[in-house]
């Protein structure tokens, strides 16, 4: 990747294409998880909701509540391995979906397509109370247009990154048949590579039906030995690009460096600290932007420290980091705290890599595609 210190938003983003190249890469292994003797099952939802007026201008510019559809592929685990045992067996799809957005002039509809994972809470022998986490790819059919879509601060570009979050419960009607209703959040932006890029966030609740072509096969159990707590240890490089908060053409460099410690307290869940190193050649131009003259080339760097905890499913994870400022701190907006969260796949036992969003609380600042070095000693 070869990144100048500008660049026009015309071109194509590189991180953006790097963040979706590693989606549909990391696809078959998520996928191959489960049992290739079980069937794909098809389901269908609709949503209704409402866009959350997290800022003021959807306050008048929302006219009506959303709705969507949804259809999504999906194949239950069986227990290929005692990961899947670990997580009560649950299902991993993808999902295709649409909705509007509260007002069809100005924000048009969200097209989405992405791969999930619903993992069971409560699992019955007819009932399950689940939770669904989905991440991928998203078209919006308008965007921010200095003459014909001016009001539209929301959405910079078409192409965005797509969250999905659910809590759901399912019945079986009969050994085919399924019905399901939850609720979602559903949050949409291009991740800061294009401006405006306030992004949208909606809250909606599902209903639908499962069809199931094939009788569900039994789960296989696994004898797991106890587990013995382990320490982590890592080193990381990161890179990314960003757009300034100033409407500006220019994609800036950014990159990190950090270290971890990692305390593998259960299987499933770990909890570490870590060191950071970031780099923003974006700072000089935002903090004139801010009437702040006082620039040296070292304010292009920030220092800090992290708490992080991590949901792991086998090779793969999912990171929450906290992260405060120290030494050379944020001179832009002043900030002290700051977040990442983090997707991580563990390629073999010492290489992993990652891509993640480094935001300050919930306002997202950028993604980062990361490549680092692990090791893990057993606790004495």
């Amino acid at each position: 990747m070869n990144f100048r210190k500008k660049q026009s938003v015309h071109q194509s983003p590189p991180i953006s294409w790097l963040t979706l190249l590693c989606m549909i890469v990391s696809c078959p292994f998520i996928f191959g998880q489960s049992d290739q003797k079980n069937p794909w099952d098809l389901r269908a939802d609709v949503h209704y909701g409402f866009v959350i007026p997290e800022y003021q201008h959807f306050n008048y510019l929302v006219e009506k509540p959303v709705q969507g559809i949804e259809l999504s592929l999906h194949k239950a685990s069986r227990g290929r391995n005692y990961w899947e045992q670990l997580y009560r067996y649950p299902e991993f799809g993808f999902t295709l979906f649409t909705t509007s957005l509260g007002n069809n002039a100005v924000f048009g509809h969200e097209i989405a397509l992405y791969p999930y994972i619903q993992t069971p809470i409560i699992r019955k022998d007819k009932f399950q109370f689940s939770t669904t986490f989905g991440f991928g790819a998203g078209y919006a059919t308008k965007k921010f247009d200095l003459v014909n879509n001016y009001q539209n601060v929301s959405i910079g570009s078409h192409f965005n990154i797509h969250f999905n979050l659910k809590l759901s419960t399912h019945y079986d009607i009969s050994e085919h048949l399924r019905i399901n209703a939850g609720l979602s959040f559903i949050h949409f932006s291009n991740a800061n590579m294009a401006e405006p890029n306030l992004g949208i966030n909606l809250c909606t609740a599902h209903a639908g039906v499962n069809y199931r072509w094939k009788e569900k096969l039994p789960f296989i159990e696994h004898e797991m030995k106890a587990h013995q707590p382990k320490h982590e240890f890592a080193f990381i490089y990161a890179l990314g690009g960003k757009h300034t908060r100033a409407l500006q053409t220019d994609v800036y460099f950014t990159s990190s460096i950090s270290t971890e410690y990692k305390y593998h307290f259960k299987r499933k869940f770990h909890f570490g600290a870590g060191l950071d190193l970031f780099y923003d050649s974006s700072t000089e131009i935002e903090m004139a932007a801010n009437n702040n003259y006082g620039y040296s080339k070292i304010d292009d760097f920030r220092t800090g420290i992290h708490l992080s905890q991590e949901v792991v499913f086998e090779r793969f994870s999912f990171i929450l980091q906290e992260g405060y400022y120290i030494g050379l701190v944020d001179q832009v907006n002043g900030k002290r705290i700051y977040n990442r969260g983090i997707l991580r796949w563990k390629i073999n036992p010492h290489w992993m890599m990652s891509i993640s969003m480094k935001s300050h609380l919930h306002i997202l600042d950028y993604p980062e595609l990361g490549f680092g070095y692990y090791f893990i000693r057993k606790k004495s």
